[in-house]
Formats: structure tokens, sequence, C-alpha cells
């Protein structure tokens, strides 16, 4: 079993802490993606289990032994960087072989693993190019190529896309994809892109300033956050959030036309402030006597997103199947179902279940 296991994991850099008390486990074979903005501590989670930062207190296992302390060469992980970091004057065969060659492996097998790589990223005819010969998505796939050979225990991605074309980070994403699949390794990946996170992974954990905000299946995290940060993270575009007042057991929306929707969740006093979530594709449009303005219209095809600006300034988006003939600058009626709402404590921000 290759399960990765973090206990109370604390990363210091002088007085300044930037991961607290991180609790989690990766199965064996599972795919986890940490996601979160920039600057939440994603890659240097990452790095502490791959052994290129110390870890400051708490402990790390893989596969049930405790690397804390453990060099980075000496335990069973290989990782794919943002950038290729590929030999310009080696072959693509070269390259991914390398590492096998400096430990000192036999010839015959370093071919053999080099082929069975290739085979599994469609890599056989360009086995004799050099780096400066491929396309960004190929040079891509032989760095995960040099991981493969190495036979890990686990996979670490830390942003390899993000060098990419928008053609080629879906190419690429499907690729992984289909590596995972194929190969059933424990693979955890870090990425800002929560499209990225949502289309690959098996477990989603969601990172802010350091802290595990929530960890789930990503549709678990999509449909059952549990605070508007999660709630706002997952999901794209993301999810509108909406002033409310609690009157009369259900919340009353001010800057919906002050219609009051029922809610079945507790809710605090009458009068307190609570957030009203909204899916953009939840919502319904209609032409009629509003303050909220149609600002702009984004057409994609077969769907478009509607940009409206409420009364007090603040913005919403609507998704359609289609356009909408409601012109730019006209008064809008923005209707949904109650059962679609979620509600978000004002002073928290947690969830009211």
């Amino acid at each position: 079993m290759t399960g990765v296991t973090l206990s109370k994991a604390v990363k210091k850099y002088g007085d300044a802490q930037v991961l607290h008390d991180i609790d989690l486990t990766v199965e064996d074979g599972e795919f986890c993606v940490f996601v979160g903005p920039s600057g939440c501590g994603k890659s240097t989670l990452l790095r502490m289990i791959a052994g290129l930062e110390e870890t400051t207190t708490g402990s790390i296992h893989i596969g049930g032994r405790d690397v804390t302390r453990i060099e980075a060469a000496a335990r069973g992980v290989a990782m794919v960087f943002q950038t290729y970091a590929l030999y310009p004057h080696m072959t693509v065969a070269e390259n991914m072989g390398f590492g096998l060659k400096m430990t000192g492996h036999p010839k015959s097998e370093i071919t053999a693993k080099v082929a069975e790589a290739a085979r599994i990223l469609k890599l056989e005819p360009l086995l004799t190019r050099k780096p400066k010969a491929l396309s960004g998505g190929q040079r891509q796939r032989v760095a995960i190529g040099r991981a493969i050979v190495r036979g890990p225990d686990v996979f670490l991605f830390d942003e390899p896309l993000s060098n990419l074309d928008a053609e080629l980070r879906v190419d690429m994403r499907v690729e992984i994809a289909r590596l995972h699949k194929e190969i059933g390794a424990t693979m955890i990946y870090v990425t800002h892109d929560q499209v990225e996170a949502m289309t690959l992974a098996d477990k989603i954990v969601v990172l802010r300033a350091g802290r595990v905000e929530q960890v789930g299946a990503p549709m678990d995290l999509y449909n059952d956050p549990d605070n508007r940060f999660v709630a706002g993270f997952i999901g794209s575009p993301s999810m509108n959030f909406v002033q409310g007042v609690v009157a009369g057991g259900g919340v009353r929306l001010p800057m919906l036309g002050d219609r009051v929707v029922p809610t079945p969740v507790a809710l605090p006093a009458d009068g307190a402030h609570v957030l009203v979530g909204l899916r953009p594709q939840v919502l319904r449009l209609s032409a009629g006597s509003s303050p909220i303005r149609l600002d702009l219209r984004e057409r994609l095809g077969g769907v478009s997103y509607v940009h409206l600006v409420l009364p007090d300034g603040g913005k919403m988006i609507v998704e359609t199947r289609g356009d909408t003939d409601l012109p730019e600058d006209s008064a809008v009626v923005v209707d949904f179902d109650p059962g679609d709402a979620l509600f978000f404590d004002g002073q928290t921000e947690r969830r009211l279940r």
C-alpha cells in the first residue's frame, strides 16, 4: 500500500507559519488535488511530501513508512514540475532514462522502462528527437515519462500545465487522467485552476492561508460546501452571493426585489445577516421593472454568461443556454427556485444547515 498520511504537519520559516496542523490521508491509488489561491501553501505542502522542504513539526508517512526526516531520494516519490527541465543535448529517450543511468541500472532495464513509458504516453515516434524539436505538450509528456521510468510509489505534480496554452492544457489534462487510469498509482497534483481540480481529482483538498478548508470528492464540494470560501472557489463561473436578512422564518433579499426565500435550515434570529449562495445556472432572467441592470454578455456558443449589476453595485452572473434577446443596460428580473439556494452565516461565513 502506498498511500500518504500527514499528521499535524506544520511548516514555519522563522517566525512565519505558512502551514497549520495539516491532517490528511491520500489513499493508495487515489488522485488527490491540492487547490487554492496563490500563496495558500499548496506547493509548499507538496514539496514537504517530496522531501524538498523540511517539515517543522508533525509527521508524513508514505506507504506506512515514516519519511518525515528521510531524504527526498529515498522517499519513493517522483515529481513533475511546472518547468520541463529537460537536457537540451539529450534525446527524448536519453532524458527519460537519465535518472536510472545515474543510479547504475543496467542498460537493458533502462531501455525496457523507457519503451514502456513511451508507449503509455504515445512518445514512441519522438524518442530520437531532442527537446528543441518538441512542442510544449510533448516536452511535458517527456517530463512525466521521466517520472514514470523511476517506478515511484507516489507521483507528485506541481502545476505541470501552467506553461501550456489553453488547447494544450485540455489535451494534457486528458493525458494525465488517462495515465492515472492505466497505471493506477497514487498521484498528488497541485493547481490553482479549480477546473483542473474538478476534472482530474478523486479527492480535492481546498486550502486557504495554510489551512485545509474542506476535503472531499469534486461533486461533494460543489454540491455541499462547508463555507463561503469553498462554495465560491469550486465551480466556474463562481457562485453568486447576495446579502440577505432573516425575517419571519425566511431570508429577505433586498437586492432581489425584497423577495423572502423560505428555507428549511436553522436560521439566526430575525434581523441577522445571511449570505445566500446561488449558482449561475440556477438563475432565470426575464424583462421587467427592476433596479437590476444587465451589464454585458459573454457568448460562448451554446452557453452565454450574462453579467448583472445589483442596486448596491454588486455583481451577479447568470448562465443561459444559447443567446438571450434582453438588451444590454436593460432592467431585468432574477428568479430561482428556493431549493437551489445555499445559506451562509453573515458573520462566520459557515454554511447554515
